[in-house]
């Protein structure tokens, strides 16, 4: 598609085509830095640093990286919540040329071996909270490069180092003390190209377990100027907003591709002060907004919105004085909800993106937001809309088909994985699974998707590996988990059980079962147990039939 007639909705400081610098991605850090080295740049429970602490810290870390034997093309797995630590680490990383691998800090351990595995990780930065799961998969994998990072380190400044008490493997290091030990700052001189890989992001999908999409520094520099020039720091403010006062509430997590987009990168381009949150707990979120006074970028998901705008105190404090906007993504966001944020006075807009996009593909005008679209393809994107059964002919407009997009934010491939790269990457159209509509305007519509994955609270969830812990258990015969739809979450995980002949078992100790093998999110909430499920003639488990049978019930 060469005419792009949707660009004449765009605000008027978006560009239809942008000139992608080819430099590394730590380039945009590096430049901000070098700009504006007193900005604050992490503001952590009141602990700050500026930018040019920042990059002190980063070029000492990959210099003892460096030390250590970590190279360019090395893979280097990044196991922590939101906290400076992770910023330093990912930019350390990127600056040696390594492939940052962003790892979930609430991996089983055998999700961990996994990840582990699937990427030959040698270095692994953790923290001290779940080292028995790490400790579990390094000695399955056979993992020696553990660097380890208690969260408080960086409270009180300046990475002080509190991680002694850790009583670590041997070989293992604390994450402060190697900063501590390397005074050298100056930048590595690695030769990186924008086609060079920086990141593996485990991403959902509608078969088998996460697939890595790997993606390039050119990748995250598009999607970050994308994501920067279509909410440009004080564009949609009704005043201009000087740098000084830019700050980005980080919530999100950076290990997903969206949070570490539209979040920290989104701050180096605009030269924001990152207010950083490991967790979502609602009550320090509103504090966190009062304090801060104004939050010029807050990008969040549904079930996130949907807590800020139920808070008691939100009636009464005039959101739209305390946030600057207010951005949506991960899952879609209900038009009802869409509408109460609005009527709060809240600059709102709502995007959808993929891991296997660097989170970025097509949003919302601000200015011209159509409630209930997912909005028009962002700066130098294309989309088509095919036939779902040959996926190759262009539907009419307003007939529903499978989504298809390309630009220079889609993926390289999956790591390791050539054969669902060709399933889903042809001729640099990337087959998004999901099933859409186009409006006269060009605007987008999400009508359906891949029956099979399950977005709960924004996360994906495979089906396939839920059952397969299921089947694990020695009482159960065959299981079928899918999403049922859920006020909060948008869905949530249901089980159906069948049991093996002559066993008993409660919903409770299925639950516990998973537990132990699965991510908190992925764990059923709720379990069924049946004598059978339906089937096809030729014995394929009918999960639409389930699904169908649940929609049924809540229209009742």
């Amino acid at each position: 598609m060469t005419a792009r007639p949707w660009q004449k909705f765009y605000d008027y400081y978006v560009p239809q085509t942008i000139r992608y610098p080819r430099h590394p991605v730590q380039r945009i850090f590096s430049t901000t830095a070098g700009t504006f080295p007193n900005k604050v740049c992490t503001n952590f429970y009141g602990s700050e640093l500026t930018y040019w602490q920042v990059r002190e810290q980063v070029l000492r870390l990959a210099n003892a990286l460096a030390a250590k034997g970590v190279k360019k093309g090395d893979r280097v797995g990044i196991q922590l919540p939101n906290c400076p630590q992770f910023i330093v680490a990912y930019l350390a990383v990127m600056h040696l040329g390594g492939i940052v691998v962003n790892i979930n800090p609430l991996y089983t351990a055998a999700e961990l071996t996994f990840i582990i595995e699937n990427t030959t990780l040698n270095t692994l930065i953790t923290f001290d909270m779940f080292l028995d799961n790490v400790r579990q998969a390094a000695k399955e994998t056979g993992l020696k490069g553990v660097i380890v990072t208690k969260i408080t380190d960086y409270i009180n400044g300046l990475g002080v180092s509190t991680a002694k008490s850790l009583n670590l493997e041997e070989g293992w290091l604390h994450f402060t003390e190697l900063i501590e030990n390397c005074k050298d700052t100056r930048p590595p001189r690695v030769p990186i190209v924008s086609s060079d890989p920086a990141m593996i992001q485990f991403t959902g999908g509608t078969t088998g377990f996460p697939k890595g999409a790997l993606l390039t520094h050119g990748n995250l520099v598009a999607a970050t100027f994308q994501a920067g020039l279509w909410a440009s720091p004080g564009a949609y403010s009704p005043h201009a907003m000087p740098q000084s006062e830019r700050s980005a509430l980080c919530v999100l997590p950076f290990f997903h591709v969206y949070g570490n987009i539209v979040a920290m990168n989104w701050a180096f381009f605009g030269c924001a002060t990152q207010i950083i949150l490991p967790r979502f707990e609602i009550d320090e979120i509103i504090d966190t907004i009062i304090k801060a006074g104004h939050i010029t970028y807050f990008p969040a998901v549904p079930t996130m919105i949907t807590a800020l705008v139920n808070h008691p105190k939100a009636s009464g404090l005039d959101l739209g004085r305390y946030i600057g906007l207010l951005n949506s993504g991960g899952a879609p966001m209900p038009v009802e909800l869409i509408e109460r944020v609005i009527d709060l006075g809240i600059t709102f807009n709502e995007g959808y993106g993929l891991s296997e996009t660097s989170s970025i593909t097509i949003a919302n005008p601000i200015a011209y937001n159509k409630v209930g679209s997912i909005g028009i393809p962002m700066a130098d994107n294309d989309f088509r809309i095919v036939d779902v059964e040959n996926g190759v002919e262009d539907v009419k407009p307003g007939s529903s088909g499978e989504l298809l997009v390309k630009g220079p934010t889609v993926m390289q491939g999956y790591w390791n994985n050539p054969t669902e790269t060709a399933n889903q990457l042809k001729d640099g159209w990337l087959y998004t699974g999901d099933i859409a509509q186009v409006d006269e305007d060009g605007y987008i519509f999400i009508v359906d998707r891949k029956k099979d994955m399950i977005i709960a609270s924004g996360f994906n969830i495979y089906p396939r590996e839920i059952e397969e812990v299921l089947y694990e258990h020695p009482k159960i015969s065959e299981a079928v988990a899918i999403g049922i739809p859920h006020d909060y979450r948008g869905e949530t995980v249901k089980a159906f059980v069948v049991l093996q002949a002559g066993e008993t078992a409660s919903e409770e100790e299925i639950i516990e079962f998973c537990k132990k093998k699965l991510t908190a999110y992925k764990v059923p909430k709720i379990v069924e147990f049946r004598q059978a499920v339906p089937k096809s003639p030729v014995g394929k488990i009918l999960r639409k039939v389930l699904r169908d049978e649940e929609l049924a019930k809540l229209k009742k």
